[in-house]
């Protein structure tokens, strides 16, 4: 017998472009045709006044509203937080389109009270097919999961910002997204989803925050995301965001996946990479181990940058009665 979990969810899609009008209809979608039937779409457009009303005159069993906060992911997200009122909230990206049972996967986990969040698995779909160097475990540069991420539903430090969910009560308490965190426009800057983990679970000692793979959402990676120029530009942008976040909740807390990444996952992605080209003559194979090389040393670099910059760890919040009751604060 399937479970049919009775909490209350709002589900929350954050757009800011045109240029994904079929993808968003898509999404729409998808959410539509859940299992388990969420008590409200909230769709934020960020600062696009022409994305907008064109949606708006599109769907009549969708809440279509403008970001009211500052511009970016972290803003256009906190905006549906602020308008919620369910006991969990889910998010989706306008170009990650969600199986029919995904948020009945997701909301399952709640039945457990020590859960915060949960997560699930993000399976990319290339416009163009999968180039021969991008190996699956670099799928985190296209907002995907990654191979080496868990099989079975298990414990996490984060969840992937594409596919998401938290307690409502959870997200007021912490204050929201960082608004100095997060994808702008097309700037490809991270990290506000790895950084709200951190600190619900440091507010809440013996709680978790849970992936179940078993929630899958397929994302759209377009030709542009599939190139080597992309690739290392948000592989830079992840360093500087993670040496942010590291300022924000300390450099512990906020590495300490990725050092059981480098030392596992990718040293085994460069030998799988160099055997096969060794032994079949596979050209992709040594592409493979020379991307992850690539990868790691923008990566890094990036980071060690980041550590030398000042970045502002908060933006005000903005005055308004949308907004979560509790103004974002910096963890001591």
């Amino acid at each position: 017998m399937k479970h049919f979990p009775t909490c209350t969810v709002t589900v929350v899609i954050c757009a800011y472009t045109t240029d994904r009008w079929a993808n968003l209809l898509d999404v729409i979608e998808s959410v539509r045709a859940q299992t388990v039937s969420p008590e409200e779409i909230v769709v934020v457009i960020d600062h696009n006044t022409e994305l907008y009303e064109r949606l708006v005159a599109v769907v009549d069993d969708v809440r279509v509203v403008e970001n009211m906060g500052p511009k970016g992911l972290s803003g256009a997200r906190n905006t549906g937080v602020s308008l919620s009122d369910t006991d969990i909230v889910a998010f989706l990206d306008d170009d990650a389109e969600a199986a029919p049972d995904w948020l009945q996967h997701l909301v399952a986990l709640y039945d457990d009270p020590d859960v915060l969040g949960v997560g699930g698995r993000v399976v990319p779909v290339w416009e163009t097919g999968r180039p021969s160097y991008f190996g699956e475990e670099l799928d985190w540069i296209v907002g995907c999961s990654h191979r080496g991420m868990p099989r079975v539903a298990s414990e996490v430090r984060n969840v992937i910002g594409a596919n998401m969910s938290f307690r409502l009560e959870v997200l007021r308490q912490v204050g929201g997204f960082n608004h100095s965190l997060g994808r702008r426009g097309s700037i490809p800057l991270g990290c506000e989803e790895t950084e709200i983990c951190i600190r619900s679970r440091m507010g809440s000692p013996g709680s978790r925050i849970v992936y179940e793979p078993a929630a899958v959402v397929r994302h759209h990676v377009p030709a542009s995301r599939a190139t080597l120029r992309y690739m290392l530009s948000r592989s830079w942008s992840e360093g500087l965001s993670k040496a942010q976040v590291s300022q924000i909740v300390g450099h512990k807390r906020a590495l300490g996946p990725e050092r059981r990444y480098v030392r596992s996952v990718l040293p085994r992605a460069v030998m799988t990479g160099l055997y096969d080209f060794g032994r079949a003559g596979n050209p992709g194979g040594l592409g493979r181990a020379g991307a992850v090389m690539a990868v790691l040393t923008c990566t890094a670099a990036g980071y060690f940058r980041g550590r030398r910059l000042n970045f502002p760890t908060a933006a005000k919040t903005p005055k308004t009665s949308l907004q979560p009751a509790l103004p974002w604060r910096k963890v001591q």
